[in-house]
């Protein structure tokens, strides 16, 4: 049965009870209900927040379980021993079982006027910081989209509903709590958010929601470069790269992550849009993936013609990708910083790719052996549907793989030679003395 309970003029909680929401407790983590059972035995408010609910209710398996309490974080430590606290932009306990964290927040405000020094605003309109504490109504109104802003009560089985969310979840709609352009400006990354959301669970995003996304989108430029990477990796490794990227597009979204990549976003390369699809079915199929490989394909359009004409000009091969590698990694890293880690399998990827085209003898086998030989032979195939003339190449050494040792030898020793490149003599009047990397 669903309740409602007044609040304040013209707000009312809803209480949607088990019969109606149909959520098993069997499938919340027990640590969650743990954390929830101990906090509110201490005295406290506490309820299961957030994504875990919202996708508990649209038949989804959550990957993490939050809880929002009104205990501060130096309350929710004194009765969690094993709680850590973290944060300055919003403070925030992490509790750890073995690999499992649950992350308690204490209900926030919505302050009227000046909080001190607790909550800090851009003239922009972003929020810098905001440790200003409310009510459970206030923490529910402050969230950003109503399907985030539902809170389970697993003492009592029941969802606890302030903003309409509820309804939103069965049909399947997003829609911002509150004036979408004022809440895009205080942290523009719901843009983001709107178009993972959107994609990930099969919503429709509500018209005044959608409304002011093209509009906002510069506003992204403001946006650290590292917390942009944390939400490509959301975006783009979640199984559903492809359609994210159609919807990144079509919102003006993807030229403020990767500004002036493809001359034509809406058609990008082959190679880009292959590498997209295989990530996810590489992901349904319950296979790794790697930033490094993704992050390899996006920024090859830019790499590859850079490479060119450092080779044209009498740089090696190998040494020209790893120049102009490097070159589209620091310019990438303006707008998004990517991971050492990551870059430098790029990098690796790239720089192997001169590499198969020395076929003949021990240098072959040896490639193979290498750690990254996987990786960047996966590479070579993809190039090979935007260049038709590495596809003799590729079949090579597809066919490498599936032969034994002597089968393997007998393919290095019967192999085409490389293609020698004649090197171009400098002019005779040059003004440059110090070899053809000079220009670059």
């Amino acid at each position: 049965m669903t309740t409602q309970h007044d609040q304040a003029p013209g707000q009312a909680l809803r209480i949607i009870e088990l019969a109606d929401h149909g959520i098993q407790p069997r499938k919340i983590s027990c640590n969650a209900i743990k954390v929830v059972e101990r906090l509110q035995e201490a005295g406290f408010l506490a309820y299961l927040v957030g994504g875990s609910v919202r996708d508990l209710l649209l038949g989804e398996s959550p990957k993490d379980f939050d809880v929002a309490t009104n205990a501060t974080p130096e309350q929710v430590k004194q009765v969690m021993r094993n709680a850590r606290l973290i944060g300055r932009r919003f403070r925030l306990a992490h509790v750890r079982f073995g690999r499992e964290i649950i992350e308690v927040a204490t209900f926030r405000g919505c302050p009227e006027g000046e909080a001190g020094d607790q909550r800090e605003v851009k003239h922009t309109g972003r929020v810098l910081r905001d440790n200003v504490y409310g009510s459970e109504e206030e923490d529910a109104r402050r969230r950003d989209f109503t399907i985030n802003a539902l809170m389970y009560d697993p003492s009592t089985e029941t969802i606890r509903d302030h903003v309409g969310g509820y309804e939103d979840v069965l049909a399947r709609r997003l829609r911002l709590i509150g004036d979408p352009s004022t809440r895009y400006r205080e942290d523009p990354v719901r843009l983001l958010r709107a178009v993972r959301f959107q994609v990930k669970l099969d919503l429709a995003i509500e018209p005044d929601t959608a409304g002011p996304m093209v509009a906002m989108a510069p506003l992204l430029a403001d946006i650290p470069p590292a917390r942009l990477f944390d939400e490509i990796l959301k975006l783009f490794l979640a199984g559903k790269a492809w359609p994210t990227y159609e919807a990144l597009v079509r919102q003006q979204l993807w030229d403020q992550l990767f500004p002036n990549l493809f001359s034509d976003p809406a058609n990008p390369p082959l190679l880009v849009e292959q590498t997209m699809r295989n990530t996810d079915q590489r992901v349904q199929d319950g296979l790794p993936v790697t930033p490094g490989f993704l992050f390899a394909a996006f920024l090859w359009p830019r790499v590859k013609p850079k490479a060119d004409a450092l080779v044209s000009k009498g740089m090696a091969p190998v040494e020209a990708l790893a120049e102009a590698g490097e070159l589209a990694i620091m310019a990438q890293a303006r707008r998004v910083a990517i991971h050492r880690r990551f870059s430098s399998m790029s990098k690796e990827i790239w720089c192997m790719q001169p590499r198969f085209e020395k076929r003949r003898g021990k240098r072959a086998l040896k490639l193979i052996s290498e750690r990254r030989f996987r990786a960047a032979y996966d590479f070579l195939l993809l190039r090979a549907l935007e260049e038709p003339e590495l596809q003799e190449l590729a079949d090579w050494w597809t066919q490498i793989q599936e032969k034994d040792g002597e089968a393997q030898a007998a393919m290095t020793h019967n192999a085409p030679a490389k293609r020698r490149r004649r090197k171009r003599k400098p002019k005779a009047n040059s003004a440059s003395t110090s070899g053809p990397a000079a220009s670059s």
